[in-house]
């Protein structure tokens, strides 16, 4: 249930059945998010400056950030209900525009003039907020500034006009800024904002997805940003002024929402995979953004309950905290789920979440009766060739689990690192990644790894996917060992099965070195229970999600638990069952896994005994799978 801090309006379990939110707990939400920041403004309410961890652009920026963010969603409440809002609401933004710009309020520590807009500064990022925000809420803030306002917002946001940007979402920002530019009548580059639309086709791949720029950068800033900013874009330039190009956006949108309720669990838990997970509620933007660019494949009840129900998913675990704020992490503070150019503002595009607010109280995505999400209606397997992902959720547990075989965030060419929220095989709604620097060095968990004499795992880095396609996927990485010059190749098929994984890795490897494999960590506040026997090990928590790996061919009977805290965004206490098997033959070698992630009862033993995995006498690397109800592959 929401903390007493929280008031929300009573649930209706005629219209909503599922979370009983309507309209009114958006509202409600938006409201205390928006009152609880006052305490923090500065005294012309030109920033908020939060508490919390800095972002690496300083105090300064991430005050401007604090405005930005949180007047996107005072836009989407103001514009929402046609200005009938408090007016202390309206009152706070207004003001807050006249200060920023006003060069003679300073712009150091104890001024509140925001910085100026310079070539890829994180103020290009907050100034489009700021955009959409002017845009939305035009009759009752932008038309009702002082003209002499009005010349120094536009003189701030002209330092976009010929600028560089990074060259990935970011350009989008440059887009839909100098077009709230052109909306205004003020001098703007046609060519910046057709160079940056221009640009996003050749990061489309298929599908309705994009890459966020160059390489193989999927997660959820594709729906977040890279469909959400052309379709906002779209609304300032109008259907006169957006070339056909709305069309396509919307054509691509529908394409990307007819598998993007596949990411959402039972109880509303978004997929834990990528970076800016801190954001929360801004996955469901793009499914909002369907409706209100009238191009959704989806009935109006499964908008709703989707994003009420991840909306409710985070209030019920406290968020927003005690102080009516959003702290940096997933649920209470973690800061190993940010990223360094994360400030204590940054969770504020959470707004995103709320853009359904523009839509009318009488739109059927708020007065439909809600309807089911896929993973409540039947077992489901999905695969996403673009991404290189495969999707698999189950309905008696609401688990959905992904797994990867595609996005690895590195450029395609040149030196690649990795990263706890894209080197993992498989991903879920129930569980994170061991993301905590100390426990990443190991990182156990979701990998398989060859281990060096000093006790160094190999990493993940560049992932080159081979297929995904029906309920297999494969991909090769190319795994480094200290005191080695060249690499080793290991290629990883996954097979989907009910809630079980099977993982086959071939893996070229020298002679005598260790082998290892983990499964899925599991969290929780108090403690993780364990259990491990000769080729399986098992882990649950006090909830009741097991993740358990089973050796299935290739294995030594080695078996192990790796405890960890302060790890893990689910909870301080976590652990990783896993496989090892030590002196690797020269040359190829075959390791099989079943992996389970589940609410279930789990009996390893048994399961190892019930599933037939058998090499080729012709062929080791060809591997035949038969499961207990007579289904086969072969891998």
């Amino acid at each position: 249930m929401p903390a007493p801090h929280l008031s929300l309006p009573p649930t209706d379990r005629v219209l909503s059945p599922l979370t009983g939110w309507t309209r009114g707990h958006w509202e409600a939400l938006a409201d205390r998010q928006l009152e609880a920041l006052v305490p923090y403004a500065t005294p012309g309410f030109a920033q908020y400056r939060l508490p919390g961890r800095a972002s690496w652009s300083g105090v300064v920026s991430d005050g401007l950030e604090g405005f930005a963010r949180s007047f996107l969603l005072a836009s989407f409440r103001i514009a929402g209900a046609g200005g009938d809002v408090d007016p202390r609401l309206v009152e706070r933004y207004a003001q807050g525009l006249t200060t920023g710009t006003d060069r003679r309020r300073g712009t150091g520590l104890d001024g509140e003039a925001w910085p100026e807009l310079t070539d890829c500064s994180q103020q290009m990022v907050e100034a489009a907020s700021i955009a959409i925000g002017l845009h939305e809420t035009r009759p009752w803030i932008w038309d009702k500034l002082d003209s002499r306002v009005q010349e120094r917002i536009v003189d701030w946001f002209s330092g976009f006009v010929g600028g560089r940007t990074w060259d990935n979402n970011w350009r989008l920002f440059q887009v839909v800024s100098e077009q709230f530019l052109a909306s205004v009548g003020a001098p703007h580059s046609q060519e910046d904002i057709d160079g940056g639309l221009d640009r996003i086709e050749d990061w489309y791949v298929g599908d309705g997805w994009y890459t966020d720029g160059d390489g193989r950068n999927f997660d959820y800033y594709i729906g977040w940003a890279m469909h959400l900013y052309p379709l906002l874009w779209a609304r300032m330039a109008g259907p006169d002024g957006d070339g056909g190009r709305a069309k396509v956006y919307r054509e691509r949108l529908s394409q990307f929402l007819t598998t993007y309720p596949h990411f959402f669990g039972g109880d509303g838990a978004p997929v834990h995979q990528g970076r800016s997970l801190t954001y929360r509620f801004a996955a469901t933007a793009p499914v909002w953004m369907g409706a209100l660019a009238d191009c959704t494949p989806l009935e109006p009840g499964l908008t709703r309950r989707l994003a009420s129900g991840t909306a409710r998913h985070f209030v019920e675990r406290g968020v927003p905290d005690e102080r009516g704020l959003l702290p940096l992490g997933w649920y209470g503070t973690f800061l190993p789920t940010t990223q360094p150019y994360s400030g204590p503002a940054s969770p504020y595009w959470a707004s995103k979440g709320f853009l359904g607010l523009l839509l009318p109280a009488d739109h059927p995505v708020w007065t439909e009766r809600e309807a089911q999400l896929p993973v409540e209606k039947s077992e489901q397997y999905t695969a996403l060739p673009a991404p290189g992902w495969l999707l698999h959720g189950t309905p008696h547990d609401g688990i959905v689990r992904l797994i990867n075989h595609g996005s690895d965030h590195n450029p395609l060419e040149g030196p690649a690192t990795d990263d706890p929220h894209y080197a993992k095989l498989a991903y879920s709604t129930a569980t994170a990644p061991e993301s905590a620097p100390h426990a990443w060095q190991r990182t156990v968990d979701n990998h398989v790894a060859l281990i060096a004499e000093d006790g160094t795992p190999s990493r993940r880095r560049r992932i080159h996917p081979i297929s995904c396609e029906g309920r297999v996927a494969s991909s090769r990485h190319d795994a480094q060992l200290p005191g080695f010059d060249e690499e080793f190749p290991i290629e990883s098929t996954t097979v989907l099965h009910g809630p079980w994984e099977i993982r086959v890795h071939r893996v070229q490897a020298p002679e005598g070195v260790t082998v290892r494999e983990g499964g899925y960590a599991v969290a929780d506040e108090t403690s993780v229970h364990a259990e491990r026997g000769p080729g399986w090990a098992l882990t649950r928590t006090e909830s009741g999600v097991t993740s358990a790996v089973v050796a299935l061919h290739g294995w030594d009977e080695e078996s192990g638990i790796a405890r960890e805290v302060e790890a893990n965004a689910y909870g301080p206490h976590s652990a990783t069952p896993y496989l090892r098997s030590t002196g690797h033959p020269t040359g190829s070698g075959v390791h099989v896994t079943l992996a389970v992630l589940t609410r279930d009862v789990v009996h390893p033993q048994a399961l190892r005994e019930s599933i037939s995995c058998v090499a080729d006498p012709g062929d080791a690397r060809q591997v035949r799978i038969t499961f207990p109800d007579g289904g086969t592959v072969t891998v």
